[in-house]
């Protein structure tokens, strides 16, 4: 039985698991598809004994937590209006109910030790206008920063911190100014929040962040992450003296997922202790400093997740358990943690760890009637003296005797990576009888902060040759016909794509999702255009307009000969539609094979987060795309 580009409908993702300050019970979310009328419905479920239990109705509920006492679970519910509110309900079970009312919605919130009180995060805009009338007003852009792709319009609206009493009255907000304060942690006696905020000095220019410390009677703040230019998630040591933080001290190495883990102290420069060699997956547990002094945290290295330990002094770190699977949002109790656990076969599901024994296994089972594929040949080659790693996934009732297609599946980051997990494009081409390459070219996350520094300044560069080997080295084999061949990329990996065929002729298709076209006009039309392309590309559009041009597959449509289908988002604010636009009409007009397909309100991640149709359409359309011509 082929998995088809319908049967993602059939998939149901299950994420954001907790774990009860007794270790008994387990709440997640669980999303599906309603078939009937094609809404995504998500609910909490509490996981107890083996038994799983709809907690609530729905239909949009999501991030639970359990109070530190035990008895109480709260969530966030999409309202009405689009904005999530805070809600909770007893663990016992009973009715929920709504905690908070803020105009833009909670977007992430943390429970106070006495579970009486929660910090939560909220985006303030300080020229909103309340309005009843209907008539359209300009919108006024004061800096570079003013949109995000997937939430849209931002103008001068910055995210801040605020308590909440749960028995009532208005919340009080704690931080202000410019810049997002994210992801709070309350200290374990309750008179301290940590977090992490990018007001920074040019913080409109650059992605850099901070962990701050907030002592609630006084409202000072003060700066706790010296020698970090970024972190993402935060925890305390369990007796409040210390921090331990993720992120990183090289400005180069900007995404999160090549970061490190530091110890936090006082008047003191961040310690790294761990993720020169295997990469520290974010965010950390809020519980990942044990009374030994030991943390815990997931860490990848070449695709695969291994849950580790580092004393906080540093020194060796700990394989726990881990390996052929990819893991995330760890979290941890003395001595037990939970996970999301997936593999190339097998879609996201719970996973439990026992970090004493260091053992794991699996305990729901969710997308069990869903067909997968799973046969892998991991493998490695020297270019350059630079060792690559790939995957070559074969189909159903795989013969090497016979003659296969095959299509170059290309990740998106440059800094992502494909992994020992489950991924609904390539189970897609492998249902369709493709042999599928999945390379991991310079670039790549989880191959250390040298290897994935390589591409900078240098995309379509070595990246480009490391592709190109692999398919050159697969084409030895037999069994792939290389008068049969497809490439398929999305983001980075739609740019890698576009810039393949106006240089390598042997692709029979390319099957094209929001690409970067040309590198001078996503510098300013891209919502990371400038703080991320200033670090990609080695400068500004004013200063590097030659390296930029030359590095644009625009500037090579002109060599273009491969049939291309072009597919992006309408509202995608990180890699625009005017990308797409630009190498379409280059394309149309030279007379090429090329069709456009524009996906209305789609963001960046509208394969994952469009209306179900709309994301089954751009894999039916990728299939139709290689049917024809490969």
């Amino acid at each position: 039985m082929a998995f088809l580009p319908d049967t993602i409908h059939d998939l149901i993702e299950v994420t954001s698991p907790d774990l009860s300050p007794d270790g008994n019970r387990i709440v997640f979310v669980r999303t599906e598809t309603n078939r009937s009328d094609w809404s995504v419905e998500s609910r909490i479920v509490v996981l107890h004994d083996g038994d799983e239990q709809i907690y609530t109705a729905g239909p949009k509920d999501g991030g639970p937590r359990f109070s530190p006492d035990g008895a109480s679970i709260a969530f966030l519910r999409g309202q009405e209006d689009g904005k999530k509110q805070v809600w909770v309900i007893p663990t016992a079970g009973g009715e929920a109910r709504c905690v908070t009312d803020f105009p833009s919605g909670v977007q992430s919130y943390g429970w106070a030790p006495g579970s009486d009180l929660l910090a939560l995060v909220s985006q303030v805009d300080p020229d909103a206008q309340e309005s009843d009338d209907d008539v359209p007003r300009g919108q006024v852009v004061r800096r570079i920063r003013y949109r995000d792709d997937g939430d849209g319009w931002r103008g001068d609206a910055f995210s801040q911190l605020f308590i909440a009493d749960l028995v009532g009255g208005e919340p009080e907000q704690i931080t202000d100014g410019e810049g997002d304060h994210l992801a709070p942690v309350w200290s374990p006696d309750g008179t301290r929040i940590a977090y992490v905020t990018d007001a920074v000095e040019g913080r409109d220019f650059s992605r850099h962040s901070e962990v701050h410390v907030m002592t609630l009677e006084t409202r000072e703040t003060v700066c706790r992450s010296e020698g970090m230019t970024r972190a993402g998630s935060v925890a305390w040591s369990h007796d409040g003296h210390q921090l331990v933080a993720a992120g990183s001290h090289d400005p180069d190495v900007w995404d999160p997922r090549q970061s490190w883990l530091y110890v936090l102290e006082p008047g003191q420069h961040a310690r790294p202790v761990a993720g020169d060699f295997r990469a520290v997956v974010q965010p950390i547990p809020e519980v990942c400093w044990t009374r030994s002094d030991d943390l815990v945290y997931i860490a990848d290295r070449a695709g695969e997740s291994f849950v580790c330990s580092v004393h906080e002094d540093g020194g060796d770190e700990e394989v726990i358990t881990g390996g052929d699977l990819t893991l995330t949002s760890l979290c941890v109790r003395e001595g037990k943690g939970v996970a999301i656990a997936s593999s190339m076969g097998r879609p996201a599901d719970i996973y439990e760890l026992n970090l004493v024994g260091g053992s794991g296994g699996h305990l729901t089972d969710t997308n069990r009637s869903v067909p997968s594929l799973s046969d892998v040949e991991s493998f490695t080659f020297d270019r350059e003296d630079t060792e690559i790693h790939a995957r070559l996934l074969f189909p159903e009732g795989f013969d090497e005797s016979k003659s296969y297609p095959l299509v170059l599946d290309i990740h998106g980051g440059p800094n992502g990576r494909f992994a020992e997990s489950f991924d609904t494009s390539q189970q897609i081409l492998l249902g369709q009888g493709y042999l599928v390459l999945a390379v991991n070219p310079r670039g790549s996350s989880s191959y250390g902060p040298d290897f994935m520094k390589a591409v900078l300044r240098d995309w379509g560069g070595e990246d480009f040759l490391d592709l190109m080997a692999a398919v050159d080295l697969v084409c030895e084999r037999p069994y792939v016909d290389p008068d049969r061949m497809g490439v398929h990329g999305f983001s980075y990996g739609g740019f890698m794509s576009s810039w393949i065929i106006g240089r390598d002729h042997r692709f029979k298709a390319a099957v094209i999702g929001a690409p970067v076209t040309n590198l001078y006009s996503f510098f300013g039309t891209s919502d990371i255009g400038v703080s991320f392309g200033e670090n990609q590309f080695g400068g500004s559009s004013i200063e590097n307009v030659d390296a930029l041009v030359e590095r644009s597959p625009m500037t090579y449509a002109k060599d273009v000969q491969t049939p291309a289908l072009l597919m992006t988002g309408e509202a995608d604010y990180r890699c625009p539609i005017e990308q797409t636009e630009q190498f379409y009409v280059a394309l149309k007009r030279q007379g090429n094979t090329v069709e456009f397909v524009r996906f209305p309100g789609g963001a960046h991640g509208f394969r994952k987060s469009a209306h179900p149709k709309l994301r089954e359409e751009y894999f039916q359309r990728m299939v139709d795309w290689f049917g024809r011509f490969v």
